[in-house]
């Protein structure tokens, strides 16, 4: 069984970086998967087929299926990763809410952990060797699969992965973001947010951009 279309996107705008974001956004919830096999969304290395009309009041139209709807044309071929990096932050906003919502944790505060960790830069690299958007460390990425970690969309999904275990773990948010910053360990020694600066500092930063986000 061929799996169902992610749900058309219907846009009115101007400029060729809003329209791919909204392409970003058909492309990563276009379902891929085998016949009779489990459904499962697109990755950063597929290439998924977005088409587009435009109707008579100028909205432009977008899926992945036109399921013979003749007046869809083809509007490219993307990788979601190329999308990711055509239109900036909107992009990774996109990923943000894509891993969130698969992973139970707030968009927004996924977004502020990136803005504070790499400021939107998928490939920063700090200078304890943390990389990518959500800045993850060699060892964690190993712990979490993450074998790509310049890859936006499997960096983002390690991360959120990791921050959620971190959250359930801890039971509080500051906590857990003292732990992704510090490492939990340092956390549960302590019990609390360690009284390292830079921790303290990070926490702040996060909570404050996930409220700013959150207005």
């Amino acid at each position: 069984m061929e799996p169902a279309s992610a749900t058309p996107i219907r846009w009115r705008g101007r400029g060729r970086v809003a329209l791919l974001a909204a392409a970003l956004t058909l492309a990563l919830a276009a379902p891929f998967g085998v016949s009779g096999g489990p459904v499962r969304f697109a990755a950063a290395a597929e290439i998924v087929t977005i088409y587009r009309y435009v109707d008579e009041d100028g909205v432009v139209h977008l899926t992945d299926k036109p399921k013979g709807d003749t007046r869809y044309r083809v509007f490219g071929r993307f990788r979601v990763q190329e999308l990711v990096k055509a239109v900036g932050p909107v992009g990774i906003k996109g990923l943000a809410a894509k891993h969130g919502a698969r992973h139970g944790v707030d968009p927004r505060l996924v977004e502020a952990v990136i803005a504070v960790e790499s400021n939107y830069d998928p490939t920063a690299v700090s200078p304890a060797g943390a990389q990518g958007l959500m800045q993850i460390m060699p060892g964690t990425q190993r712990d979490l699969g993450v074998s790509a970690p310049f890859d936006a969309d499997a960096n983002v999904e390690g991360g959120v992965r990791y921050l959620k275990s971190l959250m359930d773990r801890f039971g509080d948010l500051p906590l857990a973001l003292a732990a992704y910053n510090a490492g939990p360990e340092r956390v549960a020694r302590h019990g609390g947010i360690p009284p390292i600066p830079e921790t303290q500092q990070y926490v702040t930063k996060v909570m404050d951009t996930y409220a700013r986000l959150s207005r």
